[in-house]
């Protein structure tokens, strides 16, 4: 196990949310900037926090999957109220 997992390991669901929080929104909870190292290894950080705590469905960056793929490519439309045959519909 590394120095990471084992850290990942110890963070709480409060400092997971924290740490989120300041990936998100740029700040710490007291107001100071994070760095772009900082929230480079905070982003990391949550990505792992969420695969061995949460459900995928409940992570970051989760898509569900696409049921479009099943559909047909093209779809017939009818328009009402417009005459078959009309040149000038």
């Amino acid at each position: 196990m590394s120095d990471f997992d084992s850290v990942i390991g110890q963070l709480t669901p409060e400092i997971y949310s924290n740490m989120k929080r300041a990936v998100e929104l740029g700040r710490w909870p007291d107001g100071r900037r994070v760095t772009p190292e900082q929230r480079e290894t905070c982003m990391q950080a949550v990505i792992a926090w969420e695969a061995k705590n949460l459900p995928e469905q409940e992570r970051t960056g989760y898509m569900p999957k696409n049921d479009c793929a099943d559909a047909p490519d093209e779809q017939v439309v009818t328009l009402k109220g417009i005459p078959e045959g009309d040149p000038d519909a």
